[in-house]
């Protein structure tokens, strides 16, 4: 478990799916702009970053390609990565082919499942929140198949501005992590993720959930002291976590 501890009047800041190059690049370029604006003002006060994943609408990596474009977001990351502010990502279901480059590139851990990490005294499970819970049986065979090494072998196999044309593709019209369907709030009940935090919760005690993936920010109690957050998304409500002291809340750029 990683621990971190804020300093005086520092923060930890929460963010997840942009879907930066949806539906078009050029469409997407003000949402791009207004990241990477609000990543400018956190890092004044930032002890650490997390993102959630989906940053990228489409993201596959090569051996010595990746797609083009978001040099303004990478250039930020790196920007405030080197200058020593800790950044952590976890891969969504867009970016899910991501390997190595965010690592090599800008120094920024990778991870590909949910994470604890104590922030304050306060114990986390972080994660993107795909596939997580019940239901939702499709995409995990989906996945499954997408993750599948030889898959991922032939796909690269394919000449980039093919790939990446149908990788793109692809995305957009998956409506849901898209973000063109409406996500609409199903009841603790039918929200897959509030049963997976219930459940590790018989397992372990943990004082906050934070995940992305359902578009739609959500900050619903589980118990007396734990509570679960997801955290919106940059296409609609560009929403964020920020954690200061012991609280974790919902915030609107």
């Amino acid at each position: 478990m990683i621990s971190i501890t804020t300093a005086n009047n520092k923060k930890v800041y929460f963010a997840s799916d942009q879907h930066l190059g949806a539906p078009t690049a050029e469409a997407s370029f003000p949402r791009e702009q207004r990241f990477v604006n609000w990543l400018n003002t956190i890092k004044k006060d930032a002890e650490a970053i997390f993102l959630l994943g989906d940053l990228f609408d489409f993201w596959f990596e090569y051996k010595t390609v990746v797609p083009k474009g978001f040099v303004r977001v990478l250039g930020k990351l790196a920007e405030i990565k080197d200058a020593g502010t800790p950044i952590y990502f976890f891969v969504g279901n867009h970016d899910l082919w991501m390997n190595d480059y965010f690592e090599k590139e800008l120094n920024i851990p990778v991870f590909h499942s949910p994470q604890e990490f104590k922030i304050n005294n306060k114990v986390f499970l972080i994660g993107h929140g795909d596939g997580l819970g019940p239901g939702d049986k499709g995409y995990k065979r989906m996945k499954k198949v997408f993750t599948f090494p030889l898959f991922k072998w032939m796909f690269r196999w394919l000449h980039p501005d093919l790939g990446v044309k149908l990788g793109q593709y692809m995305s957009v019209k998956n409506k849901m992590i898209s973000g063109d369907e409406d996500a609409k709030f199903l009841g603790e009940d039918n929200e897959w993720l509030v049963q997976y935090c219930k459940k590790k919760l018989t397992q372990k005690h943990y004082d906050y959930f934070v995940f992305g993936h359902r578009h739609l920010p959500l900050e619903i109690k589980l118990k007396e002291n734990s509570t679960y957050i997801n955290l919106g998304d940059w296409i609609q409500y560009f929403t964020f976590g920020e954690f200061e002291n012991e609280t974790l809340s919902l915030k609107k750029d």
